[in-house]
């Protein structure tokens, strides 16, 4: 049997079937199906099993199929079975004429339980897989006379018909990782030389991945072996991948002995004569059924030496006879084992008989064929152990008895064993076993009780198990290093002002150094560090302390107990209490598990543990060794509850339920209409008495009586109504009784008043008629439920599939989420053991996860090899794929692109990024705006009062007939004079209650508000912002003040190199030296500034390497000192453009006269002191702040020193730098503004909202970057705490707050303003404080959201007062009011409207589907022209916490009149600008009269 022919079965549950045409549809339609092999409908048990190809199908499609064929298909168990396939060797009768292949493959094709065929025409074989149980050799043979069954041997053939490329069976491939390797010779030197060695197949070195795949075979060679050759030859060489079997085939186990096969006629013939036969008998273990029988029987019998071979299943045992002095029974037990590889476990049981054989005697007659002398059942015994009582012995026969393929079974309690009748195609002994255990008996197959250790691997393997052995014992009890094992306790820190993914590898990095400290894990979007450490060492205060000296804000989280586990497990196999106590005894018995509670009845385990100790797959091996299948309780991933497939499926079907039978009464009441107006004509016409008119009337065919008082029409519109009343409206009889049961009264309530009534009136009406066998037929309004059940359903079901459009969102979210995850398991020298799939929620933390190109991330991690480009933009929003390498964080739901990556998992379950996404999102949309509980207050009180209206309407109408008749008369349609005054009186009263209630919807206003929320926090999610619930996105467009906070949200957060001045003459010392050596000494810097000196010094010599540091010192808050060498090779790269740089870059301090005589003076520089630098390969480097430098002994002169003044006054950190001695160069670092924060400030403010800028750093940056961006009122030095209480103030002036923050330090302003808005890049989001999350880190989505917020907002207006205009004209309408102009409503009339008004209010909240979120590009055109930035003169900047405004300083008469000028000049400019809508970004000129040019034109850097 070759698996990978693999064929499926499946069995799908089928609701809806009536009869045996149903059947005998679905079996044709599936039949059709590509790739469907065999379809059985069953009737009586509701199901269809399909065997299908699953390279076609899969069951999903299938069910799928019949589903679209309009029956509910319930797939129940998605795992199909596989299906045993037996494979025929047919060969052409010898024949002259050439044989019509092409219509025996499409004979055989289209036959029943054929599902492949090769053939070969130059061996005029082919090769036929079938089906066992469907169909058999002898009928193959019947379909093709041309050829005959051969009783050869399938797999010699069939080999030769595979494409050769394919690696013959039996051989192992191998994947080595060999460096060293530069160009091609080398791999054709190790192709070469690996290629001639003995048990080489094939052997392809690829140059580009540094690695050699090899295809060798194990009892020749072992992977050790090729290894050393390739080391040998000179090249370093270690196992990627474990190797893998391939499959194989006869003439490998030819190649066993080395004996060439020949593929000619000759070769099928036996040699004629054996002189001397022996015997020998093997035990073989791990045969399943008879295809493993047939397999060995074929496979030895195409050996030379062998002239029989019987396999039995029952014994597990093969008796060969072989000819002893070509092969040893060693060999040929190697040759079964060989088979199929790791399968079977060979031994030999008794030694070589002798035996004479004569000359003639074939043994071919007794090898049976591949399929056709089968028996169809066998017997096993099974020794059954824990039976107590007969109960266990009939519970152990009612469920085996139902598996598939089990004919009988007998238990017998006193021998304490159970014999199995059975199918070998579809079950064996050993899933029969496996199924007693399962019940929770132990059950053993007799002689399996000794285990047999054998070593399917060669013998370089072993190392890997042990290894692999150690590393689970790892996973069971991870144990730490230190003496953890004794003493370790976990602690949970709160962590604030963690801004980015480089904050958390600080922390993580500066605490693992402490002592006591084992493992540090931090979690950015929940802000909290997790913490295991010795307590006998250290406490968790002194931990909050460590993290607090690095900057951040830290508080120890009291009785944390985030750290338990939860898991619910569904149990089988469970049969009484004892189970259960046996299961918990076992759990709680293990350390990390808290709780464990198993309940018999459902079957299902809840167990607490901590996932530090032991995770979920843990839990599920220690219920599965006792004995008992455990899987996790399946959660729905699939979103599906948000798509209302099932209502919208519902709502078609119960639409067409009602037209169906409306349609007739459609029709009937349009002909009484008709007919009556024909009638009126005539009596207009010819003036005919009352009494002609009644018999005309009733002479109509419709109004014939067939019993008095009961007319053809209403028996009609009786039987039509029926269905539709109680089979059309069932739902709404459901939901109107469980909202009355509540005290309640929804909208089901008035739909089912309406249709109610009308329809007991008219039966009552009708069976008075009857008893008083009436001459006149009674007037009804049987037409009146099926035409309202219409308009309603089809209402619902528009409404249903816009509600499925607006969750699209969410929905595209949750299936970002993978299903399934590959881990692998790695040993020591992170060499790839094995790889398993497991479901997603049973990962745990820490364990090692494949990810390929193309596959999802299942979970957050760290990168641990590989490098890849990695595709984050369904989270992120960032369109660019971020590359990742060893080290880099990644996002469960982002997909990976190029390359394979391992990941380490950190955050699982409920704590990935995602995960966290997904319920913020999920809690927005189901949250109410305050606006929404109004309309649900509304349209509590709706109900009643409309069903007051009606009965009002009824009696006015009632009182109004019998009082003057006459407007009765004129206003009623379908009067005519045929029926008595007082049913005409009572029928048009009826008529107008009925409608009344019918019209009036309370529908559309609870639609008017949810709808509207969920487009619009939806369009916001899929532009970047994400929107708890309706308050936030109502409450924003009243938002009158913006607060922005500074760092890391109007600036880019991290500091950036913006400028570097030389302070030396550029043909003594170049800038690019100066870059080299600086950029070096500060590579071994932690600090901030040093980071971003390096980085821009790479960037500007382009390169990544730099030179060599040693003797590097730091002394806090002062600077470094170190030596510098090997930077000339970074040099000579960028010789050639040393000299344009020396052009553009230098800038020379000018010196005055009196320092230019004054030899002391370090600035000059002394011709002999710098050749002397320059020729020493060492430079003396030091980099630091003034102090740093008078301590060294250098003396810094007025125009440096005013220069550094110049630099601080603008927010920036300058930074000197001397190398030997000499003071070279200054450097001025700053935090950059964001370059559309004045856009967007400026947006914000002609959108008519005040801007603040809010910070805790000092007054002099807070200055400088409120201009840069154009803001006029400042508050500084603020502390985190203090920033409420500032919000706070702006609240009690009445004005609402937006508060815009990076997020995590600013979350207690965050929270307490009205609307809380945190940027951040992606997972840098603090999620719990803000109402808003911009996941890109992009200002101009603050605008967007307000934006958003506004149009929303304006959309639910129109959507009430389309929900209210329509009720408050419909009612009156409905009542009758407006007869007098003509204005009549009909019942039908008055639901086709109600279901129009929650229709228009779904669909005016798509239209916010439209919203798009306005450009930087449209931005900028806007507004451009009126940008500007900011004198200081105009800002207010106040310190602290108090409100006094520290101004600018008073400006002398000059100062104010120059200022004027420009103020006019530039309003005179805007204007022009304006006219010519063109922006400009030229600097005004005039700014420079007044000290406000503070940003130096950064070209004399």
């Amino acid at each position: 049997m070759d698996p990978s022919m693999g064929v499926n079965s499946v069995t799908i549950s089928v609701e809806g079937m009536t009869c045996n045409s149903c059947v005998w549809t679905i079996e044709q339609q599936i039949g059709k199906l590509s790739g469907a092999h065999h379809v059985k409908v069953s009737l009586e048990e509701k199901t269809a099993t399909i065997i299908y190809d699953p390279k076609l199908q899969t069951p999903k499609t299938l069910q799928e199929a019949i589903d679209d064929m309009g029956f509910d298909a319930i797939l129940h168990n998605p795992n199909p079975l596989p299906v045993v396939t037996n494979t025929v060797l047919l060969s052409a009768i010898a024949s002259p004429t050439l044989l019509p292949w092409d219509h025996i493959q499409s004979t055989l094709l289209k036959t029943k339980g054929v599902t492949d065929i090769k053939i070969n025409p130059q061996l005029r074989t082919a090769v036929v897989t079938i089906i066992p149980s469907l169909v058999n050799a002898s009928q193959i043979i019947e379909l093709v006379p041309d050829l005959s069954l051969d009783t050869g041997t399938l797999e010699k053939k069939s080999a030769t018909c595979e494409d050769s490329s394919m690696a013959q069976a039996g051989e192992v491939m191998l994947k080595m990782k060999v460096e060293g390797m530069t160009c091609h010779s080398c791999t054709s030197t190790i192709e070469g030389k690996i290629g001639k060695l003995q048990g080489i197949q094939r052997i392809k070195v690829s140059l580009d991945n540094q690695e050699a795949t090899i295809v060798y075979q194990p009892h020749l060679i072992t992977a050790e072996e090729i290894k050393k050759q390739i080391e040998a030859a000179g090249f370093p060489a270690f196992v990627k991948k474990q190797p893998k079997y391939l499959r194989l085939g006869s003439i490998d186990i030819e190649r066993l002995k080395n004996t060439p096969v020949k593929f000619s006629e000759g070769s099928q013939q036996r040699s004629p004569s054996y002189t001397s036969d022996s015997t020998v008998t093997f035990i073989i273990d791990g045969m399943h059924c008879k295809s493993c029988v047939s397999n060995i029987e074929s496979a030895l019998s195409t050996l030379q030496y062998v002239s029989s071979i019987a396999v039995s299943l029952e014994n597990r045992s093969a008796v060969v006879k072989y000819n002893a002095s070509l092969v040893t029974p060693e060999t040929l037990r190697k040759a079964i084992e060989a088979i199929s590889p790791g399968q079977y476990r060979v031994s030999i049981v008794s030694g070589a008989e002798s035996t004479s054989n004569s000359p003639s005697s074939s043994s071919l007659q007794k090898i049976p064929l591949n399929i056709v002398s089968q028996p169809l059942t066998q017997e096993t015994m099974i020794n059954i152990d824990g039976m107590t009582c007969n109960s266990c012995v009939q519970s152990i026969e009612g469920v085996i008895s139902k598996k598939a393929g089990v004919k009988s079974i007998l238990v017998s309690l006193a021998n304490a064993n159970g014999t199995v009748e059975y199918d070998p195609l579809l079950t064996s002994p050993e899933t029969l076993r496996q199924a007693i255990e399962d019940m929770g008996f132990d059950a053993t197959l007799p002689g399996t009780n000794e285990p047999l250790v054998v070593i399917a691997q060669p013998s370089s393997e072993m190392p890997h198990s042990t290894a692999a052995n150690e590393f689970y014992t790892k996973i069971m009890t991870p144990i730490h290093n230190k003496e953890e094992t004794k003493t370790s306790s976990k602690c949970y820190i709160q962590v604030t002002g963690m801004t980015c993914a480089s904050c958390v590898a600080n922390i993580e990095r500066n605490l693992r150094r402490e002592e006591g400290i084992y493992s540090v894990l931090v979690a950015l979007m929940a802000g909290k560090a997790e913490v295991r450490y010795n307590p006998t060492v250290i406490q968790p205060p002194m931990i909050a302390e460590f993290i607090r000296e690095l900057g951040f804000g830290a508080t120890v989280i009291e009785n944390a107990d985030e750290g338990d586990g939860v898991l619910e497990l569904i149990v089988r196999g469970m049969t009484c209490a004892s189970c259960v106590h046996k299961i918990e005894s076992t759990l709680t018995k293990h350390r990390g598990i808290f709780y464990c509670s198993v309940a018999l009845a459902t079957n299902k385990a809840h167990v607490k543990y901590d996932p530090e100790i032991i995770g979920p797959r843990d839990i599920i091996h220690i219920i599965e060794s006792l004995g008992f299948e455990a899987s996790l309780v399946k959660k729905d991933r699939s979103a599906s509850h948000l798509d209302h497939k099932r209502e919208i499926r519902q709502w078609r079907r119960s639409f067409l339920v009602s037209l169906f039978f409306c349609i007739p009464v459609m029709g009937l009441m349009i002909y009484m209409m008709v007919m009556d107006h024909h009638l009126a004509t005539l009596h207009h016409n010819q003036n005919m008495s009352q009494e002609e008119m009644v018999n005309m009337h009733s002479s109509m065919f419709l109004e014939r009586q067939i019993l008095p008082g009961l007319s053809i029409m209403n028996l009609l519109s009786f039987l039509l109504c029926v269905p539709v009343q109680f089979f059309g409206g069932w739902y709404f009889y459901i939901h109107a009784y469980k909202a009355l049961k509540h005290k309640t009264a929804n909208m089901d309530v008035l739909i089912v008043l309406a249709t109610t009534i009308a329809f007991a009136y008219s039966l009552v009406i009708l069976l008075v008629a009857m008893y008083e066998r009436a001459k006149v037929n009674p007037v009804t309004f049987f037409d009146t439920p099926p035409m309202l059940f219409v308009f309603i359903a089809l209402g619902r079901w528009l409404e249903h599939i816009a509600k499925g459009k607006t969750s699209e969102a969410l929905a595209k979210l949750i299936s970002l989420q993978a299903t399934e995850a590959t881990i692998v398991t790695l040993d020591s020298d992170n060499i790839l053991l094995s790889e398993e799939q497991v479901d997603v929620e049973l990962v745990q933390r820490g364990d090692i996860i494949k990810v390929v190109p193309g596959g999802k991330f299942p979970v957050d991690g760290r990168v641990i090899e590989g490098h890849s480009m990695v595709d984050e933009s369904l989270i992120t929003g960032e369109a660019m794929p971020v590359a990742k390498k060893s080290g880099s964080t990644v996002i469960a739901g982002s997909i990976n692109q190029n390359g394979s990556l391992l990941i380490r998992a950190t955050h699982v379950g409920a704590d990935t990024t995602l995960s966290q996404i997904v319920k913020l999102v999920e809690e927005a949309q189901t949250s109410k705006a305050p606006i929404q509980q109004f309309a649900d207050k509304l349209s509590g009180y709706f109900v009643p009062f409309i069903v007051i209206i009606s009965i009002a309407t009824l009696l006015v109408w009632i009182i109004i007939g019998f009082v003057n008749f006459q407007v009765v008369e004129t206003y009623f349609a379908g009067y005519n004079r045929s029926i008595s005054r007082t049913e005409t009186i009572i029928r048009f009263a009826f008529q107008a209650s009925i409608t009344v209630l019918c019209i009036a919807c309370p529908c559309s206003l609870g639609l008017a508000t949810p709808t509207a929320v969920m487009v619009g926090t939806g369009v916001g999610a899929q532009n970047g912002i994400l929107i708890k619930g309706g308050e936030p996105l109502e409450m924003a467009h009243k938002v009158k003040v913006v607060v922005f906070d500074k760092t890391g949200t109007i600036t880019h957060g991290t500091p950036v190199v913006s400028q570097i001045k030389v302070l030396v003459e550029s043909n003594r010392i170049s800038r690019n030296k100066i870059l080299a050596i600086v950029g070096t000494a500060e590579s071994h810097s932690e600090h901030p500034l040093g980071a971003a000196i390096t980085k821009y010094c790479k960037q500007e010599l382009d390169t990544e390497a730099l030179g060599t540091c040693i003797d590097f010192q730091v002394v806090p808050g002062c600077g470094i000192s170190c030596k510098v060498t090997n930077i000339e090779g970074l040099l000579h790269k960028n010789n050639w453009k040393i000299e344009e740089n020396n052009i553009k870059n230098a800038s020379l301090v000018q010196i005055d006269a009196s320092n230019e005589q004054s030899s002391t003076s370090p600035s000059m520089i002394i011709d002999a002191q710098l050749s002397k630098a320059l020729n020493a390969q060492h430079y003396k480097v030091l980099i630091g702040n003034r102090e740093w430098m008078t301590r060294n002994g250098l003396v810094i002169n007025h125009d440096v020193d005013d220069s550094m003044t110049e630099h601080e006054r603008r927010g920036r950190t300058a930074v000197l730098v001397a190398i030997d001695d000499v003071l070279c160069g200054l450097i001025a670092i700053a935090d950059t503004v964001k370059p559309e924060a004045e856009l967007a400030v400026h947006i914000l403010k002609s959108m008519g909202l005040e801007v603040i800028l809010m910070t805790g750093d000092n007054s002099k940056t807070a200055r400088s970057i409120a201009s840069q961006v154009g803001i006029t009122k400042v508050f500084a030095e603020v502390l985190p705490s203090h920033k409420v209480a500032k919000v706070k103030q702006l609240q009690e002036e009445g004005k609402r707050v937006a508060m815009v923050g990076d997020g995590i330090n600013d979350s207690p302003a965050l929270a307490m303003a009205n609307v809380g808005i945190a940027i951040g890049t992606g997972t840098d989001v603090a999620i719990e404080a803000a109402d808003v999350v911009l996941i890109r880190n992009d200002l101009l989505d603050v605008v967007a959201s307000i934006d958003l917020s506004r149009k929303t907002v304006k959309r639910i207006r129109i959507n009430f007062v389309f929900a209210l205009i329509y009720n408050l004209v419909g009612i009156p309408i409905a009542a009758g009011v407006f007869m007098p102009i003509g204005l009549v409503l009909q019942p039908w009339m008055g639901s086709a409207a109600m279901a129009a008004s929650s229709v228009s209010v779904v669909l005016s909240s798509l239209f916010l589907k439209l919203y798009r979120k306005p450009t930087y590009e449209n931005y900028e055109l806007h507004a451009r022209s009126h940008m500007g930035q900011k004198s200081p003169s105009e800002i207010s900047v106040h310190v602290g916490i108090d409100d006094t405004s520290r101004n600018s300083p008073k400006l002398g008469l000059l100062d104010r009149i120059v200022n004027y000028s420009r103020a006019s000049i530039n309003s005179l400019l805007s204007d022009k600008r304006s006219l010519n809508s063109v922006g400009t970004s030229e600097p005004d000129k005039h700014s420079l009269l007044v000290g406000d040019c503070r940003e130096d034109d950064d070209t004399a850097l």
